[in-house]
């Protein structure tokens, strides 16, 4: 089994993934990582060259591939916008949703332009965490606070499964 990780844009998904591999002996996989090195381009880039559809379908295409089981697998925050993606995904394993309010998101993400984030057309960034919000909400298995430092998190996720 392995452990899909979902939530906002810096809420940890990667750095908590990454821990919780080594404290479950699991591999890690980062799926943004695999669109960068599948694209050979950064996700800020891909999105400018392609557009938000055209990125949504190339994270769509990656995330629908993987193939592994016993694994921590971090999501890019986009990643439940495809409905195929997040029900393959949910036949990996358990999909954790790491859940971070407005204001921790925004003060931990900063300058957004250069993080790869999908952000629609006069969309601010409350209305892309809101809409956000009830994606992750509706796939996921579990959520878990991701405030109050990587440890904690990484002690309620181990909990959990």
């Amino acid at each position: 089994m392995s452990v899909i990780l979902i939530g906002m844009p810096s809420c940890g998904k990667s750095t908590l993934g990454v821990l919780l591999a080594k404290k479950l002996g699991l591999e890690f996989i980062d799926s943004d990582l695999l669109i960068q090195k599948k694209h050979g381009k950064l996700l800020h880039e891909l999105i400018e060259q392609h557009g938000n559809e055209a990125f949504l379908a190339l994270e769509s295409e990656v995330n629908c591939s993987l193939d592994a089981t016993g694994a921590v697998i971090a999501t890019g925050g986009s990643a439940v916008y495809s409905e195929a993606a997040m029900a393959h995904l949910a036949t990996l394993g358990k999909i954790v949703y790491i859940k971070i309010s407005y204001e921790e998101m925004a003060a931990r993400l900063g300058d957004y332009a250069h993080r790869g984030v999908i952000m629609p057309a006069g969309y601010s960034l409350r209305d892309l965490y809101d809409e956000r919000t009830a994606l992750y909400e509706r796939y996921a298995d579990v959520t878990v606070s991701g405030e109050g430092g990587m440890s904690a998190a990484i002690e309620r996720i181990a909990s959990v499964l």
